[in-house]
């Protein structure tokens, strides 16, 4: 074997077996003698690069934006180049199905607060956890929140009862007027006015109502909206205890109108209409004491919304209840247009006496914006107990109830269809429904 190395430089070797019958040769070329790379070959190369390279490009542009939010590594983002998966949809899918699971399962103990809730999840990093947690903070969130509303109204109630108010201390201050000032107790109507308030041509209103402030802004604003106030009559019955206060108010202050102040102390009732006073009183407070019994176990949703409307301090209100008893009031009077305490009239309503009514007892107003029969919130079904039999057979639950703000009534025939006695004989139902 004979071994040859140039001595210029590595550039050939040369192995040789000089030994039999034949000759095996290898030669190796360094790299300067290398093979040269021809331009047809090198042409349809770049061709197809300068076509590719702006595809792979653009696709490595867009995945790495769309995992910007979801992968903070590289090897996230190359995950996703190379497999070609959206994560953002199977992480939908995946937190669907959790919350899916979470409202089909029972809800345990959930976070307390919103930070409880990220640092717990930031440890377990599980979605159905995740899922479940949110499901039970909000659930003692929304008891929370009903809890609240329902204790707010027996709050209201108490505290209509018990706390003080400004209104109180303008009462007390009036009630001082009417006890020192003669002026504060000159007679309401005077005297040569007294003959107009059973005069049928004249229109007749009706408050029934112990505050002081919203008697003068119905009757101002009524007056002021009106084309002819010297035909307004207003007859305004009160309590014993906001007489003088209410008396000294328009006493004092200059009315274009005949204005009456009426306690209920002053009117000599018989014996009859007494007792269905109390007893009227007396029911009212007992379904009161049933409605506050439930109001502690109920959620506040809209079918059990009445339960808590039931508390309110006017369901109570003697003023509130006499209103079933305007005939008695008014025995001299034939027709009255009757006026809530919270309105304001902006427009002249002596049309109203001019309506005919075709044998109705009380022209009203329905709470609609949507045609006629569409008035949400405010219909039979909203107020009354259908749960009763005997009420689901005589009441239509669709049947729009009429606003009480401000009603036209024919009180010759509420007489002739003694409707107080009807009311009667309803209240004592609904009393043990």
């Amino acid at each position: 074997m004979k071994f040859y190395i140039s001595t210029k430089g590595i550039k050939r070797v040369t192995i040789s077996n000089g030994e039999g019958k034949g000759s095996a040769k290898t030669t190796a070329v360094a790299a300067g003698a290398g093979r040269r790379i021809s331009a047809r070959t090198v042409f349809p190369v770049m061709v197809v690069l300068g076509i590719v390279l702006p595809f792979l490009f653009v696709r490595i542009a867009i995945l790495m934006l769309e995992s910007a939010a979801a992968c903070s590594s590289l090897e996230c983002a190359g995950w996703r180049f190379f497999s070609g998966v959206d994560t953002s949809l199977e992480l939908r899918d995946e937190l669907t199905r959790a919350l899916i699971e979470a409202n089909d399962g029972n809800v345990n103990e959930g976070a307390g607060s919103f930070n409880e809730l990220v640092k717990e999840m930031t440890s377990k990093q599980d979605l159905k956890a995740f899922a479940f947690k949110t499901k039970a903070m909000l659930s003692q969130l929304e008891r929370k929140v009903q809890l609240a509303r329902q204790q707010e109204s027996v709050y209201w109630h108490l505290a209509s009862h018990g706390i003080p108010k400004s209104l109180h201390c303008l009462c007390l201050k009036l009630a001082e007027e009417y006890s020192v000032n003669a002026m504060a107790r000159s007679r309401l109507p005077p005297p040569e006015f007294v003959s107009r308030l059973v005069d049928p041509t004249f229109h007749h209103l009706v408050l029934l109502t112990d505050n002081v402030l919203a008697a003068s802004v119905v009757v101002t604003s009524t007056i002021e909206s009106s084309i002819n106030p010297e035909k307004l009559i207003f007859h305004i019955v009160t309590d014993k205890k906001t007489y003088a206060p209410m008396h000294a108010w328009f006493a004092t202050n200059s009315i274009k109108s005949v204005v009456e102040v009426r306690g209920l102390h002053q009117y000599d009732w018989s014996e009859e209409v007494n007792a269905g006073v109390k007893e009227m009183l007396a029911t009212n407070h007992l379904i009161w004491k049933q409605y506050y019994n439930k109001e502690k176990d109920l959620d506040y949703t809209q079918e059990n919304s009445r339960y808590l409307e039931a508390l309110r301090p006017s369901s109570l209100s003697l003023m509130n209840q006499l209103r079933i008893y305007l005939p008695e009031l008014f025995p001299d009077l034939k027709k009255i247009v009757f006026l809530d305490d919270d309105v304001v009239v902006q427009h002249d309503i002596s049309f109203l006496w001019e309506l005919d009514l075709n044998g109705k007892v009380i022209g009203s107003v329905f709470k609609s914006w949507c045609g006629d029969g569409c008035c949400p919130g405010s219909k039979y079904i909203n107020y009354l107990n259908f749960s009763h039999p005997l009420v689901a057979s005589n009441f239509d639950g669709d049947q729009c109830a009429w606003l009480y703000g401000m009603n036209i009534i024919d009180l010759e025939t509420w007489r002739r269809t003694n409707i107080t006695e009807t009311y009667h004989q309803w209240l004592k139902l609904v009393s043990v429904c």
